[in-house]
């Protein structure tokens, strides 16, 4: 198994109202991540859970939480939530 294959497996999950709160603490913490997210993502639609991944960016051990749907792709837009405050397509 390749580590890219590997890294698109889910780390552990979180209820709507844990991720919707993870998300908006790190939407008013991160400048400019509010705008990114307004042109880069559509809303979510409603689950009780979503899936949470590790972060692969090396170094970094924050993890993913499902921001919205990909404007242009068809894929879960995630946002670390620790050091380097990246976005991701899942």
């Amino acid at each position: 198994m390749t580590s890219n294959v590997g890294q698109n497996y889910p780390y552990t999950s979180e209820s709507e109202s844990d991720r919707a709160s993870r998300v908006a603490t790190l939407v008013a913490e991160r400048e400019g991540l509010a705008d990114k997210l307004k042109t880069e993502a559509t809303p979510l639609d409603h689950n009780d859970r979503w899936w949470v991944w590790k972060c692969p960016t090396p170094g970094c051990a924050g993890l993913l939480h499902a921001a919205g749907y990909a404007t242009e792709k068809h894929a879960v837009y995630v946002v670390c939530d620790g050091a380097c405050a990246k976005t991701f397509l899942r």
